[in-house]
């Protein structure tokens, strides 16, 4: 995954990923009993929910710094390491993935997506929601005028598909699509500076190589740039668009 994550400040500051993620659970249509993978497990906070409804439940992910925090909180659920590229388990009854497969290159989805099938049984399913087709399109707009008017180039750190682009790949990999679903939903942030803590979390990647001070302005002008479109009543709202997807393994 093409981010390292402050564990501590991702489970106090950006709760809304995993509450969020309790809606994609009503996809799941394997009964209580099942073993279900959570792909991207991170903090565990979608893992436990996921034992809560009565399943058999393995948390994945390939961060030390939130396995660590998963394992403290929740020390009765089985969490591994592992990359969701080459992962290998005993084939299951389904995986479940939340806000997980933007952060992995658009060149390598199919091979992540077979990889993801060989680990599900026969007639198992696969659920998942990640960032779809214009995601957060405003700030990376916004970022990538200001990169190139200071002579820098922008590098767009995630991969935010259609659903025409998408599906033929899990196709492809023998996951028969059932149900699919592109949709807005402007996420608030929290504090003041809503928009800043969302960039220092999620998207410091294109300011690699940049000094703070130049850092600083340059999110302190897309605040400035933003405010009018993503600020509302003094709270912050990214532009979240999100894809998701049931499928059936053939």
């Amino acid at each position: 995954m093409n981010i390292s994550w402050d564990a501590d400040r991702y489970s106090e500051d950006f709760q809304f990923v995993h509450k969020y993620g309790e809606d994609v659970m009503e996809l799941l249509h394997s009964p209580a009993g099942s073993r279900v993978v959570d792909l991207g497990c991170g903090n565990g906070n979608l893992t436990v929910k996921l034992a809560e409804r009565g399943y058999n439940v393995t948390g994945i992910d390939d961060s030390e710094e939130m396995l660590e925090t998963a394992k403290r909180k929740y020390s009765d659920i089985e969490f591994i390491k592992g990359n969701a590229l080459d992962f290998k388990i005993e084939p299951c009854d389904a995986i479940f993935s939340n806000a997980v497969l933007h952060w992995i290159d658009k060149e390598k989805h199919q091979s992540l997506l077979n990889n993801i099938a060989s680990n599900i049984k026969k007639g198992g399913e696969f659920v998942c929601e990640f960032g779809g087709y214009g995601c957060a399109e405003r700030v990376h707009t916004a970022l990538r005028e200001i990169f190139e008017e200071r002579g820098h180039k922008y590098r767009k750190n995630f991969y935010f598909p259609s659903i025409g682009e998408y599906g033929p790949l899990l196709e492809n990999a023998g996951l028969r699509v059932k149900f699919a679903c592109l949709f807005d939903r402007p996420t608030l942030q929290q504090g003041d500076n809503g928009l800043e803590g969302w960039i220092r979390m999620f998207n410091l990647a294109p300011f690699e190589g940049l000094g703070e001070e130049e850092t600083r302005n340059i999110i302190d002008e897309a605040c400035r740039r933003l405010k009018p479109v993503l600020c509302r009543e003094g709270k912050w709202f990214v532009d979240y668009v999100r894809i998701r997807f049931r499928c059936i393994k053939l």
